[in-house]
């Protein structure tokens, strides 16, 4: 893993977990303790993280970090679920996708599917998103319909949030929606950072005839602070292969669907 790639993987760590010590990063990362501090060292200098004793937290500067922060992290992942979520969508499907680096990978595998690309007099997909890096993406693509909700940015993840984006989305049926998570806990269900966020993500769910939470496994067991909703909203989730099998059966207990995509090339 490059510099570059490494230091954004342990931002995502941060973005996901809030704080992060020196071992347990470098540990994550695979490389030195002295290597990971060094890291810490150049981010902090840039703002983007607080150094702590044998640490790291998140700068309030970058409470969400932006999407070309989290690229590189788990790309073979985001990516066989991406794959497994565009399975399940439909030619002339309205199609809701939350913000987020996951959801971003939804976007452009369905934005390549050969059959959703094929040139007509309409659109052969309708994407609504309050996410301004998936809209902005997918504008160039004359086969695929895009409906932005408006509302205010958030500086950071790049989602729209507010009365506006609620607005919108009153207004509107979908036919799936691909929510992404910071969290998935069988208990408490999709959990984000922010409220404002966890709102409009329920909003998208809730205008769906099926909604699927999509995280990779690094997030579930995870907690965050606000609540998108479980069962109640949710009729699947999307993981990798890596999940455990009791973790899958806590969910399939709970009236959630649980399927785990492999990358490309795993057996």
């Amino acid at each position: 893993m490059k510099r570059h790639e490494r230091m954004n993987a342990l931002l995502e760590l941060l973005g996901d977990r809030g704080r992060v010590e020196v071992e347990e990063a470098a540990t994550e990362l695979e490389v030195s303790a002295a290597t990971m501090r060094r890291d810490m060292d150049t981010l902090a200098e840039q703002q983007l993280l607080v150094r702590t004793r044998g640490g790291a937290v998140l700068s309030s500067v970058a409470y969400d970090l932006p999407i070309r922060y989290k690229q590189g992290h788990r790309a073979a992942e985001k990516e066989a679920l991406a794959k497994a979520a565009a399975r399940l969508v439909e030619r002339g499907d309205v199609v809701g996708l939350s913000g987020g680096t996951t959801t971003t990978a939804i976007a452009r595998a369905l934005a390549t599917r050969a059959d959703f690309a094929e040139a007509g007099p309409q659109p052969h997909l309708t994407i609504v998103t309050n996410s301004l890096n998936i809209a902005s993406e997918l504008a160039v693509r004359p086969q695929i319909k895009i409906v932005l909700t408006g509302g205010v940015a958030h500086p950071r993840s790049y989602e729209l949030v507010g009365p506006f984006s609620e607005l919108v989305l009153q207004q509107i049926s979908i036919d799936i929606a691909f929510i992404g998570a910071n969290g998935v806990d069988p208990l408490r269900g999709a959990t984000v950072h922010d409220e404002a966020e966890a709102r409009i993500n329920r909003l998208m769910a809730e205008r769906a005839r099926r909604a699927v939470i999509v995280a990779d496994s690094s997030k579930i067991g995870e907690r965050c602070f606000a609540r998108v909703g479980d069962a109640d909203v949710f009729d699947t989730l999307i993981t990798d292969a890596a999940v455990a099998e009791e973790t899958r059966r806590e969910f399939t207990e709970r009236g959630m669907k649980v399927v785990a995509a492999r990358p490309s090339g795993d057996d």
